[in-house]
């Protein structure tokens, strides 16, 4: 065949990962014309941030897309809950039973409020993560569901001492000298922005990463700062401490820009010792008053402002919202707002104004409408959630649970007493999925969902600063439908109204483009200004900001007060702590010591390299890449219980217990073990995975996940 012919045989399509990954990476798929079979995905040459580099992951996404045991059909539950046993049916049948169901259960006593969609991010696309799904529950008046279980502790604690999320323009970190990775394995994480991290290692940066963890970034970094689990926030009051003390702070910006520095400099100069932080952290006070001096003087030292990139990891413990506001103040001290590519990064989600109303209808949700924490679904399933201002009485169990884009069997805390939850004979679930996940074997109904080659979507980014469409590039295998397809149906049964489910979903996504002018970060508001749906079809198209964004430069923080918020009104107002000050982890060793006495690990539970979250667990190439579960445990910790490298170890507390090969070494310091996850029960040898050890409480701000709070004792099996 000549070269000429095969080009003829073959068409290209762009694309955009949709996984929950900052980098939101372009891709290109290659589709043979002939068979209409997508032959290869690689990363897009063309994106201006991701440059053509897909991760392990996706670069095996075709393995996904036509793995064996892709769910091509409808199905109906013949065996017990949670034997996985189901039998074909249609979607007409399918549709059917579920509106029926729906129609029962918010006609009986217990109302629609019994109904409760659970969903995450599973796909980040705008259209698949949130559109007409929230409009179809939103109109059934179903419980409102708190979507808290990554990011929310982190986003608030950004809220109150930003007024949004810690932002600059990542391309522009190329400029900043001392960069520092704090709670972020950006490696394997954010694998784009390590790449502009060492491209400004190459011009003389110093790279520091803050983790309990000698994760990959850790193990490349010219620094670890091995900081004990959950004390990040104490380090960062030592930071200022030092900062105060030695007159390093930026008096101009904290005048111009701030509110409350004198209030905070008192309180960290009388309370936050470097010697006290020493005794919090587990870090020895050089090494805390070296970081804090190298921060504080990085332009004079380095040649450049500093940027920390804070990431979620450190959030999830029970002070975890606080540690995060704490965190993005020290840019303000430094004055290293002022400068491109320095301050802080948390998120770059807030800089895309869609129209998420117009998409999400909230106005649709009728008034008084519960709301249950993600978190707490072993609480929902098993009736003990309080009724608010009711003297202790409890809602009853939720009636009906429609599953998609998660696998809470996998993924959530106290995972025992979910899926005792999800095993009640009484419980309708439904999950739509691309596979029979550990949350499908408990499904009444499972439905066939596409994956992203299958459908069109349109993405926004929380890593970079450009919108991209994802144009479909091969039709639904079997009878897989998108989200949005499958609720249009679901709308149509109920006969909820058409002109809230029936646009086309390009009309969607256009409409979502042209949101009205808000208040915000300076300009961000006209950031989609101009932006066309047919542009982004085309490829990625950057938001109108400024290049070499630095958007609290001048202030322009959207708080109360304008101002970059040390002190905090609201705060007051609401009877808390206006100040940043150190909130200990719900189950620290060192404010817990009788728990400690019977439970004396902190066991940290990062996702695999190989995997996200629990995706991509039942791709074998990548399962095989895991290997399989391990225990990174320290030398001190393993010779006190008798356990050598390679041994099968038993880690668990009162929630439970699952198996792992002990990995003795120095990647962690002692009282600290690790567990990368998220295995699917399916594929362990224990039908159980870390999150049987994991508690559902919740953070200091936004009623976050507390996964990496969790105390633990390790026995050799």
């Amino acid at each position: 065949m000549s070269a000429r012919r095969a080009l003829d045989q073959v068409r290209t399509v762009k694309a955009v990962c949709p996984h929950d990954c900052p980098d939101t990476c372009g891709m290109v798929v290659t589709v043979d014309t002939a068979t209409g079979r997508a032959v290869e995905l690689r990363g897009d040459k063309e994106h201006p941030f991701t440059r053509g580099a897909l991760c392990q992951k996706v670069s095996n996404y075709l393995e996904r897309v036509y793995h064996p045991d892709r769910l091509l059909h409808p199905m109906k539950r013949v065996g017990k809950k949670g034997e996985g046993k189901f039998t074909r049916t249609s979607w007409d049948e399918a549709i059917a039973t579920i509106a029926a169901k729906f129609k029962e259960i918010a006609a009986s006593a217990d109302g629609p409020q019994a109904i409760l969609p659970y969903s995450y991010a599973g796909t980040m696309g705008k259209l698949m993560y949130a559109s007409l799904d929230r409009r179809f529950f939103n109109r059934l008046g179903a419980s409102l569901l708190d979507r808290t279980i990554c990011a929310t502790a982190g986003a608030a604690g950004c809220d109150v001492t930003l007024g949004t999320r810690a932002v600059t323009d990542p391309e522009a970190a190329v400029n900043a000298r001392y960069i520092v990775n704090w709670g972020s394995n950006t490696l394997v994480t954010n694998l784009h922005f390590w790449k502009v991290q060492l491209a400004a290692r190459k011009l003389g940066a110093k790279i520091v990463t803050i983790d309990p963890y000698r994760s990959p970034t850790a193990a490349k970094s010219d620094q670890w700062i091995a900081v004990r689990p959950g004390t990040d926030g104490a380090l960062a009051l030592g930071v200022m401490h030092v900062i105060f003390r030695e007159n390093w702070q930026d008096d101009d910006y904290l005048s111009r820009y701030c509110v409350g520095a004198a209030e905070l400099r008192e309180r960290v100069l009388r309370e936050y010792a470097p010697e006290r932080v020493s005794h919090i952290t587990g870090l020895p006070v050089p090494e805390i008053e070296t970081f804090a001096r190298e921060y504080a003087r990085a332009r004079e030292l380095f040649g450049g402002p500093a940027l920390i990139r804070v990431n979620y990891g450190l959030q999830r413990h029970g002070g975890g919202g606080m540690a995060v506001r704490t965190i993005v103040c020290l840019p303000a001290l430094t004055g290293d707002w002022r400068h491109p590519g320095a301050g802080a990064l948390l998120s770059t989600s807030k800089a895309y104004p869609f129209d998420d109303h117009y998409l999400t209808r909230p106005d649709l949700v009728p008034k008084g409408t519960r709301t249950i924490n993600m978190v707490n679904l072993a609480e929902a399933l098993h009736g003990e959630l309080p009724v608010p201002s009711a003297g202790g009485e409890k809602w009853p169990p939720v009636r009906a649970l429609y599953v998609y884009n998660s696998n809470p069997a996998a993924v959530n805390p106290d995972q025992s007493r979910v899926l005792s939850g999800l095993a009640r004979e009484d419980l309708f679930t439904v999950v739509h999925d691309q596979f029979q996940t550990d949350t499908a074997d408990y499904a009444d109904i499972v439905l066939p969902a596409t994956t992203q080659l299958e459908h069109f979507d349109i993405h926004s980014s929380y890593g970079h600063l450009y919108v991209q469409a994802n144009n479909a590039a091969i039709a639904p295998l079997g009878e897989a439908k998108p989200n949005t397809e499958v609720f249009r149906l679901l709308a149509r049964a109920m006969g909820f109204e058409p002109e809230l489910f029936e646009e086309s979903d390009e009309a969607i996504a256009a409409r979502s483009l042209r949101a009205p002018p808000a208040p915000g970060v300076a300009g961000v508001s006209a950031a989609l200004e101009g932006i066309t749906l047919d542009a982004t079809k085309a490829g990625p198209v950057r938001l109108n900001v400024p290049r070499n964004w630095a958007p609290f430069a001048e202030g322009n923080f959207p708080t109360p007060s304008g101002k970059c918020e040390l002190y905090s009104e609201r705060e007051a107002r609401a009877g808390r702590d206006p100040l940043p000050h150190y909130a200990p982890p719900h189950e620290d060793p060192q404010t817990r010591p009788e728990l400690a006495a019977r439970y004396p690990l902190q066991l940290l539970t990062p996702p695999a390299p190989s995997f996200l979250n629990s995706t991509f667990v039942n791709v074998d190439t990548l399962r095989k890449s895991a290997g399989e579960r391990t225990l990174e445990m320290n030398p001190a910790d393993a010779a006190k219980r008798g356990i050598v490298d390679g041994q099968m170890v038993r880690v668990f507390n009162d929630r439970g217990r699952f198996r792992a090969r002990a990995v003795v070494g120095e990647s962690v310091k002692p009282g600290v073990v690790v567990s990368l996850g998220l295995w699917w029960r399916k594929f362990t040898d224990d039908g159980a995975n870390c999150n049987t050890t994991t508690s559902t409480a919740t953070t200091d701000f936004g009623g976050g996940a507390t996964f990496f709070d969790n105390l633990v004792e390790v026995t050799a099996l």
